[in-house]
């Protein structure tokens, strides 16, 4: 049933070279026309659309939270719920102060409320950033659907930073320095994000120190998206702004580890040294989104300040992410896949081919065809290593495993106090995860 597949071939306008229907759309922007929708967005629309028509899916592909945002944030944001009036560009004082004495308290930075910028998801504040900075954009290979589509929209050069399997796809310094030596005074923003959106993979100290190292030396921004930060499993992630604090913006938000997505709440944190790109996004924030919710920057101080609560919902939700990530990872590995076990996030990277000489016979050569043919015969939605940076052929996809209900499955999780969870536990309580990953392997088989 190839209607189930639509979400991949979707494209916005007429493509290049083709006469417009109307007229009109010749003045569409040429770094937009042709341009498909952000493909986590494109298969979880087209995803519900067939649950809506009464089809079994198993939803892999977005990575949304599966759970509630915390009960003092709610309440938070039912207290101030008549807030309407505009707040400052950069954000509620009050907020931003609470944003720096966050990462004061977790990642050590020196920061302040004037080294703060709040805005509508970090999403936006990440093409405003592209739009104010020139430079090219350096972006590791795999990495998040988005941020080579905003650079092209802007037109700024991307240039993509080889990883590898063997590295389990982390930036190695030495290729960071091979890339930035070609025209050593070019200006560049690395983006690094960990634990990773799409391998659930993070960076060691060691390893951080090394990257931090070779961005000085190069004088190359980094733009350090860590709003899985507080996914790491073992609750010990550790911002590169400690090795590179004076190069280094880092970017969080709700929507991850508080589980609000949908509030659309990103933050920005700038060195003293980088107050120029602060000031430059501020001015163009003025002139287009003006200023983010007003209800919603108030009930974030709640979610920044902390607390017993929000520290006993993050290891609840840590602990039941690394059960369910590592069970999934080993049933694949046993059914011949290569895949790591994430050390964050709700991600995995499946790499299948080992597979190849069985799946060939299929007819399946290119990871397209295998998430196509997967949707098919198992209703398993996830997305092509392609739409991440990788070769088509190379057959490696994204799985985000987040499909259960997260309110029910932390409760159960607190009801266990120090056991352990078991297959058992997550056959109750994640039974659509579970039940798509043994589709999956017997697929597979």
């Amino acid at each position: 049933m190839r209607s189930k597949v639509l979400f991949i071939c979707r494209r916005i306008g007429p493509a290049f070279g083709m006469r417009a229907k109307n007229p009109l759309d010749v003045h569409l922007n040429l770094n937009v026309r042709g341009m498909p929708p952000s493909a986590t967005v494109a298969i979880n629309e087209h995803s519900n659309a067939l649950l809506s028509r009464g089809e079994k899916v198993f939803k892999f592909g977005l990575g949304q939270s599966p759970f509630p945002v915390p009960d003092s944030v709610v309440q938070a944001l039912r207290d101030h719920a008549h807030e309407k009036d505009y707040l400052p560009v950069r954000g509620l004082q009050q907020l931003r102060q609470a944003v720096a004495d966050y990462h004061q308290r977790r990642d050590g930075l020196a920061a302040d409320a004037d080294d703060v910028l709040i805005g509508p998801g970090s999403k936006e504040l990440m093409f405003l950033l592209q739009l104010v900075f020139y430079g090219d954009l350096v972006i590791p290979t795999p990495s998040w659907v988005s941020y080579a589509p905003q650079a092209n929209i802007i037109g700024r050069k991307v240039r993509w930073l080889a990883t590898s399997k063997k590295n389990n796809w982390m930036v190695q310094p030495d290729e960071l320095e091979r890339l930035c030596k070609e025209d050593p005074g070019r200006p560049r923003v690395l983006v690094l994000n960990y634990p990773s959106n799409p391998t659930g993979d993070s960076y060691t100290t060691a390893q951080l120190k090394a990257l931090a190292q070779a961005a000085r030396q190069n004088r190359c921004l980094v733009l350090s998206d860590e709003i899985y930060g507080e996914l790491h499993f073992k609750g010990q992630h550790t911002s590169i702004s400690r090795y590179y604090p004076e190069g280094t913006i880092v970017s969080s938000g709700l929507s991850k580890w508080c589980g609000a997505g949908g509030w659309r709440l990103g933050t920005f944190v700038f060195p003293k040294q980088l107050h120029w790109l602060l000031d430059g996004m501020g001015a163009v924030a003025s002139e287009t989104f003006t200023s983010t919710s007003a209800p919603i920057q108030y009930a974030a101080v709640r979610a920044f300040e902390g607390g017993d609560d929000i520290e006993q919902y993050l290891n609840h939700s840590r602990k039941l992410l690394a059960a369910l990530g590592k069970s999934v990872a080993t049933q694949l590995g046993k059914a011949g896949v290569d895949v790591e076990r994430p050390k964050g996030g709700f991600y995995l990277f499946p790499d299948f081919s080992p597979l190849r000489e069985s799946l060939a016979r299929r007819g399946i050569t290119d990871s397209t065809t295998l998430c196509h043919r997967m949707l098919d015969d198992t209703g398993v939605a996830f997305l092509p290593g392609s739409h991440f940076g990788r070769p088509s052929e190379e057959l490696t996809a994204r799985m985000a495993y987040v499909d259960f209900d997260g309110a029910k499955a932390l409760d159960a999780v607190a009801a266990l106090g120090d056991d352990k969870i078991t297959d058992a536990f997550l056959n109750e309580h994640c039974d659509r995860v579970m039940e798509a990953t043994r589709r999956m392997c017997q697929w597979l088989a």
